[in-house]
């Protein structure tokens, strides 16, 4: 059974599509990552499938019931983290883990031992006296993900758990998501982070409300038309600014301190760009082929729709 299922689930904000004609399917024990930029309706795609929002038009069901005529009983079976999740900074890990039971009405037989066994699980045991204002952002997600669990849901939404985390504390967080596998929680995770999205079962790519691919992480990167050649240069914003202006057709990205060059014509361009750099007195430590990655496949597959677009 699907543990998410949307047809055709839409958000209008005035004249703003924020969810546009979004279907969709989760399986039951995936971990299923949806990926875009800023804007491109994650977050409102999530409060549709949490229930604390309603759609303009379409359908969604979560763990078997309909967002909107059953919103009650998705609450009781999901667990859900904001971007800004509600900590309580004057109390301490405990008392948050503690008082999200009994928001959710977590019975008190068995309850020590459930927060007990949260606390292992998140490895915050040693600090569950430290009060959460006091935390590392890291560990403020790791609580924060231990009181979406406490009364244990089917489905858990994560809404970019990991923003502004260092990327020690964003390994950590998803060796505890890999661990929830075990139990048959489905995770629904949005992420801006395209390196972290290739951890997930499946992803989605999202852009300005709409789904523009679906599939596991090597599924996606087929979508990848022509090779990309990988340019080392000591100075690579004037080297990606050259390679633009030079290599014609070619799409040309910057990618931290390296260059990726998307191409049809592997050799041809590996010399043009070889011949460029060195005509303009720059020296390219290394030019060579590499497999894409979603962050170039993304980049890739809207830069085409941009040009077919602007071709209509």
């Amino acid at each position: 059974m699907d543990a998410i299922r949307t047809e055709a689930l839409t958000k209008d904000f005035g004249a703003v599509k924020a969810v546009d004609s979004l279907t969709l399917s989760v399986a039951e024990g995936e971990i299923f990552a949806l990926v875009g930029p800023d804007g491109a309706g994650k977050t409102t795609t999530m409060r549709l499938l949490t229930a604390i929002m309603d759609p303009t038009s379409g359908d969604a069901w979560v763990a078997g019931r309909h967002t909107v005529r059953e919103a009650a009983a998705v609450s009781n079976a999901i667990g859900y983290m904001s971007q800004r999740f509600g900590l309580y900074p004057d109390l301490t890990v405990s008392e948050n883990i503690d008082f999200y039971a009994d928001i959710y009405g977590v019975p008190g037989r068995g309850r020590k031992e459930k927060i007990e066994a949260l606390l292992s699980f998140s490895n915050l045991t040693p600090f569950k006296k430290r009060l959460a204002g006091n935390l590392s952002g890291g560990m403020k997600q790791k609580l924060g993900l231990a009181c979406a669990l406490v009364h244990t849901p089917r489905v858990l939404f994560l809404d970019e758990p990991t923003n502004g985390v260092d990327p020690s504390s964003r390994r950590d967080f998803w060796r505890i998501l890999y661990q929830l596998l075990r139990e048959r929680v489905t995770i629904f995770v949005s992420t801006a982070y395209l390196d972290e999205a290739e951890r997930a079962h499946r992803i989605a790519l999202m852009h300005h409300g709409r789904l523009f691919a679906v599939g596991t992480p090597p599924e996606v990167k087929q979508l990848m038309r022509g090779s990309i050649l990988e340019v080392r240069s000591e100075e690579p914003r004037r080297a990606a600014a050259l390679l633009r202006e030079r290599l014609g057709r070619a799409s040309v990205g910057l990618f931290g301190d390296r260059v990726h060059v998307v191409t049809a014509d592997l050799e041809r361009t590996r010399a043009e760009a070889e011949r460029a750099l060195t005509g303009a007195g720059m020296k390219a430590e290394a030019v060579h082929t590499i497999e894409p990655s979603l962050e170039d496949v993304f980049v890739s597959v809207l830069g085409e729709r941009k040009s077919r677009n602007e071709r209509r």
